[in-house]
């Protein structure tokens, strides 16, 4: 029973501090946009998928960070080339 309730516990804890980890009322729109975010945040801290991307749609690793940095603001300055 303390096992289940230090879980709980620790669960609350995790969900008020970090907005990503959702919770009960967490709506699916609202879970998708914060995967969206933590994906891209995700892409833009790591060098080699960040290379592999822009490998992959022909730019730039600067102009793919930016666009991903855009994308996560809501607004996308630079268009991809293709």
């Amino acid at each position: 029973m303390a096992d289940k309730l230090r879980v709980q516990s620790q669960l609350e804890l995790l969900q008020s501090r970090y907005i990503g980890t959702g919770h009960a009322d967490t709506s699916k729109h609202q879970w998708l946009v914060n995967q969206h975010r933590d994906s891209l945040s995700s892409f833009v801290g790591h060098a080699p998928m960040l290379d592999y991307m822009s490998v992959g749609l022909g730019e730039t690793m600067e102009r793919t960070r930016l666009n991903m940095i855009e994308v996560q603001n809501g607004t996308a300055l630079w268009t991809s080339s293709a």
